[in-house]
């Protein structure tokens, strides 16, 4: 009977230690790191309305913005259609009840926004007692998650974004650093995170002339660009990796001096976030003529010749951004088809459908240990083995559709569609672990 006990006891103890092992916050757009990767071994592999869902809370407004979660907060942004009022909201974790629910900015005249696209598409970040969140040119704000107060704000940013705003935020050290690529203007700026204030601004370099005949490009989308900016380490320093419009940037982000850039002039509008890994920066190219490349960091001024490791053109994605684990790039094409690519060399390694009768894909995909998520346009998630095999292991349906990449905390999902915020986990076992009842 002891040695029963015991068994039992052991169980609930490595479940409990097994929860906890999963990193509780996600401060950012894409997670901890950046990547769209996170340790939890137990996340949940099937669901639907009916099944291991904790909890669903209605989410006012249209919004793409991933939610971002610190302890027992899930805040994310939102705005009225129209573009007028533009809010956070943030959701207790545990029991899915709103908590706070605030208007941040009232936008007298919106910039115009494709219907395709949301006034609050950014994904804000976090750390603790502050939450950073930016709609674009309208407004960035500082907001003290205890009680809700506006710490700081900047209305000031110049920048006609075209068809929307897309490009989130990055919280590095004492500054937030963001980009800014529209149809008139194209910087890059950080803030001082404490008041606000611009530590320093740097416009882009390239030229946006079309090479075959030294003439001007034409309209806007040449110009915007959607991506987010990244930090990475080289030689023992940090540098700024942002994607602009047919370009690749390096910053010193100490100083916001260029170091180099790499070129893309076919194509336009870079939108999904900057991938790192192996010693190496994947990109994507845009719009127009869409290539996966891997760069070699390094050089100064133009570096195609020398640092474009490979190029991979096949199921390339214009929106969802790659994930990089274990040597392997994973990544579906906006039309759902997935594929995988061996990091070092660009090679395929396999491709297949997700789904026929699926829709578009916006947000990113995650890894998990041994899985690789996909969220579709009409809420569905397809589950695939990670490794060098094309294998579904779960298709699971929402009722409505996901744009907004997911978050994760423990082991469980954080899936927010176009009307609802979703807890997602496998009930059984959080029931075990004593997850259900204590975060």
């Amino acid at each position: 009977m002891m040695r029963s006990f015991l068994s039992v006891l052991f169980v609930l103890l490595a479940g409990v230690c097994a929860h906890a092992g999963a990193e509780a916050n996600w401060p950012q757009f894409r997670g901890p790191g950046g990547q769209g990767v996170s340790d939890a071994a137990h996340l949940p592999l099937h669901w639907g309305e009916g099944q291991n869902v904790k909890w669903k809370t209605a989410i006012h407004g249209k919004a793409w913005s991933s939610p971002v979660i610190w302890g027992d907060q899930v805040w994310m942004t939102t705005a009225t259609e129209d573009g007028h009022e533009l809010s956070v909201v943030c959701v207790d974790k545990g029991s899915g009840k709103i908590t706070l629910d605030k208007v941040l900015f009232h936008i007298q005249t919106p910039q115009y926004c494709i219907p395709f696209n949301s006034y609050a598409s950014p994904t804000p970040c976090i750390e603790a007692g502050r939450l950073y969140a930016t709609f674009g040119a309208p407004g960035t704000a500082c907001v003290d998650t205890k009680d809700g107060t506006v710490l700081w704000q900047r209305t000031d940013f110049v920048c006609n974004h075209f068809r929307g705003a897309g490009s989130s935020p990055l919280l590095w050290n004492d500054r937030l650093i963001m980009n800014f690529d529209g149809s008139d203007f194209q910087y890059v700026v950080a803030l001082d995170k404490q008041t606000g204030k611009t530590i320093w601004n740097t416009p882009r370099s390239i030229d946006f002339q079309d090479m075959s005949n030294g003439k001007p490009m034409g309209g806007g989308d040449f110009r915007k660009a959607f991506s987010s900016p990244r930090i990475m380490m080289y030689e023992g320093k940090p540098i700024l990796i942002s994607e602009g419009s047919k370009a690749v940037y390096c910053y010193d982000p100490m100083t916001g001096k260029e170091l180099w850039r790499t070129e893309y002039r076919a194509a336009h509008s870079g939108s999904i976030t900057p991938v790192i890994g192996e010693g190496l920066v994947y990109v994507t190219t845009g719009h127009s003529a869409t290539e996966l490349w891997a760069l070699r960091p390094g050089g100064h001024g133009v570096v195609n010749e020398t640092h474009i490791v490979w190029k991979n053109k096949k199921h390339v994605p214009t929106r969802p951004s790659p994930v990089l684990a274990d040597g392997l790039i994973y990544m579906t094409s906006d039309s759902g088809i997935a594929s995988c690519v061996d990091a070092k060399t660009g090679a395929e390694v396999w491709h297949g459908r997700l789904d026929a009768r699926a829709g578009g894909f916006s947000a990113s995909p995650i890894y998990a240990p041994g899985r690789v998520y996909f969220f579709n346009e009409e809420g569905k998630t397809t589950v695939l083995a990670a490794g060098r095999e094309f294998k579904a292991l779960a298709e699971n349906q929402l009722a409505d559709g996901i744009m907004g990449s997911p978050a994760v905390s423990g082991d469980a999902l954080f899936l927010r569609t176009k009307t609802s915020l979703y807890r997602i986990e496998d009930t059984r076992s959080a029931s075990a672990s004593g997850a259900t009842q204590k975060d």
